[in-house]
């Protein structure tokens, strides 16, 4: 007796007006995987590219360049010499370094192969040198000391490469932003569409609950609640997926490249994205969700104002 007065005193469990598992579910629940798979590989490749850029563009900015070359009746030795104690005289350099004749040699080597002797070319000698970040060089009068006192030295402070390399930056982010776009719009298109089906399937008991007083907030929250965790269920599994297959590629780093394995590393960071990568990925995954869940409300709202 016992069991059965607690039986009768228990609160009975809400039956949702829209089922859990079903056919048109899993299909929805597939769709916004695929699509959060999509957008979360554009958001880590965007990731990537825009933390390589940065990562070089500090590089670069710590760095110039001095060449020295060969002219006739002088000593290139001499004004590589020269060259380098003007540069070390500088306010704000904090190291210099000249290259010999077998790393200019080695510079060559992807054009001129291996093995050739570069005595009778006019190859230039170059002087990297190493600026202190927060006070910088006069780098005009370092080039007008060079120019006036070493014949034919020049210094390029990499300018034109930066400005290259932000634009291809912008530009990458800009193709990335454009495709999450559109990956958003299929997305919220799917769940309309879903979301009108259901609506359709479950009419009857729709407006049997509004029969007995049923407000449009409660259908309303219901079907948001059900595609609510149908976004979410499938931005885990797409967003999930393009975790595992960053932590893959993090792992196995440039050897994907084959030859070129320590150049890509260096250009792509070894294709890990990083703490901060990782948790844009997982806000992704809510956004997904929560993206499903206003569509479906804003599109039960819309429709409910029709039926009545």
């Amino acid at each position: 007796m016992a069991a059965l007065a607690g039986l009768l005193r228990r609160k009975p469990r809400e039956t949702p007006i829209v089922p859990r598992s079903s056919i048109s579910a899993t299909a929805l629940t597939a769709v916004v995987a695929i699509m959060t798979f999509l957008a979360s590989l554009t958001t880590g490749a965007v990731v990537l590219v825009k933390g390589a850029a940065s990562d070089w563009q500090a590089d670069v900015a710590r760095e110039v360049t001095i060449q020295v070359r060969p002219m006739a009746g002088r000593d290139l030795e001499v004004d590589v010499v020269r060259a380098v104690d003007i540069a070390r005289a500088a306010p704000g350099v904090t190291a210099v370094r000249a290259q010999d004749k077998a790393e200019s040699a080695r510079l060559l080597e992807p054009w001129l192969g291996s093995g050739l002797s570069l005595d009778s070319l006019p190859v230039p000698r170059l002087i990297v040198v190493e600026t202190a970040s927060g006070r910088p060089p006069d780098l005009a009068a370092l080039k007008a000391r060079l120019a006036a006192e070493v014949a034919g030295a020049t210094l390029d402070d990499h300018r034109g490469f930066t400005r290259r390399l932000r634009a291809m930056a912008d530009t990458v982010v800009a193709i990335g932003l454009a495709i999450l776009a559109l990956v958003t719009a299929a997305t919220v298109l799917s769940v309309a569409f879903a979301t009108r089906g259901a609506m359709a399937t479950n009419r009857p008991t729709v407006e049997v609950l509004h029969f007995i007083g049923a407000k449009d907030a409660y259908v309303a929250g219901q079907f948001m609640r059900h595609f609510l965790f149908l976004g979410l269920q499938g931005g885990a599994i797409g967003g999930g997926a393009a975790v595992l297959l960053f932590l893959i590629l993090g792992l196995i780093g440039g050897r994907l490249f084959g030859l070129g394995g320590a150049d890509a590393a260096a250009m792509f960071g070894g294709l890990s994205l990083g703490i901060g990568g990782y948790l844009v990925l997982l806000v992704q995954v809510v956004l997904v969700g929560a993206v499903t869940a206003f569509t479906s409300r804003r599109v039960v709202a819309a429709t409910l104002r029709q039926v009545r």
